[in-house]
């Protein structure tokens, strides 16, 4: 699997017309580049053309140096070959890869297991599943669980190193790279002067600044039905990531049964049941692990998840017998426009 979010893509954004100088002497630019398997949007307000061609270009390679390193797809990244080279003793890994890993595993061991990073052996034969449109065989996904489990994974933060304790473990960040590459990508902007930028990567965003003379970045949340706002959208953020996910876009029907592209890391299966859950945090790494999370826990364990997390929310929406049900954290409330 190419390095996709868990989930669909589910955010819309109400943006100003691309071009349009405003009161503080900035312009908004627009650029769109594909990455990971998804379309990145970067946008800024700068002084000038010029700069703010210079500024998204940065942006866009950082994002493509993670996708590079990052991805599952290709043997050589270095989130493949980690699993090769670190079996029984610590490999030294990169910074990027250390700090994908490292709030991985302190979510996996928070949900005890239902976010996992180590699920790659599962979603290589979930592939296959989807494409030939039959469940994996016991036998094959029986041996594909005993390669996964985050326990199997040692992470040292200190020493910079990882270590894999069984052979046929892969790694999938598909629950967290975009997210980790907005972040990045919003930084580069956010260091070269260009503050009031946003980064969107699919259904994961990065927010920085305000728009100039505006309070937030718009966001209009999709519900459970396509072209049907989630209640109490839209929302109105800034400094914050914001992640969707859910199973309207990839998903595949098996034996009368929808199976979701959004693996239970616990039992080895597509999640059943249709849903989708948006995630406010600190940033957009936190936000696409705990969207990730919250669809596998369902809305009343997830909605535990994330109120122990300090600064997110969540609005989780989930189809029942008795009609479209939605489940608030703690700390979410409507951010309403000007």
């Amino acid at each position: 699997m190419r390095l996709t979010s868990a989930g669909a893509i589910a955010l819309a954004l109400l943006f100003a017309p691309a071009l349009t100088p405003s009161r503080a002497g900035l312009t908004r630019f627009e650029y769109t580049e594909p990455h990971m398997g998804t379309t990145f949007r970067v946008v800024l307000h700068a002084p000038d053309q010029a700069s703010a061609d210079a500024a998204s270009r940065r942006a866009f390679a950082r994002i493509a140096e993670l996708d590079t390193a990052l991805t599952d797809y290709n043997p050589t990244s270095e989130l493949s070959r980690v699993t090769q080279e670190a079996i029984g003793h610590p490999v030294r890994i990169s910074d990027d890869l250390l700090g994908v890993l490292i709030p991985s595993q302190e979510l996996a061991r928070r949900s005890d297991g239902a976010f996992d990073i180590t699920v790659g052996p599962l979603t290589r034969l979930w592939r296959r599943a989807r494409r030939q449109v039959e469940l994996p065989a016991p036998d094959v996904l029986a041996e594909a669980r005993r390669a996964t489990g985050y326990q199997l994974l040692k992470v040292d933060a200190a020493a910079h190193t990882v270590e894999v304790e069984r052979p046929g473990m892969h790694l999938d960040a598909g629950g967290i790279a975009k997210g980790y590459a907005a972040d990045a990508a919003l930084e580069v902007l956010r260091s070269a002067g260009y503050g009031q930028s946003l980064v969107a990567a699919g259904g994961d965003l990065a927010m920085g600044d305000p728009p100039p003379g505006r309070k937030g970045w718009t966001v209009t949340l999709e519900g459970l039905i396509p072209d049907h706002p989630a209640p109490g959208s839209p929302i109105v953020v800034s400094r914050c990531g914001v992640s969707t996910s859910g199973d309207e876009e990839q998903w595949v029907e098996i034996g009368g049964v929808r199976y979701s592209h959004i693996l239970d890391p616990r039992t080895g299966m597509g999640l059943t049941g249709h849903s989708s859950v948006t995630v406010l945090a600190a940033d957009a790494t936190t936000s696409d692990m705990l969207a990730t999370a919250v669809s596998v826990l369902g809305p009343e364990k997830g909605r535990a998840i994330v109120d122990g997390w300090a600064g997110a929310s969540a609005l989780i929406g989930e189809r029942t017998p008795q009609g479209d049900r939605w489940t608030r954290s703690a700390r979410w409330r409507d951010k309403r426009p000007n």
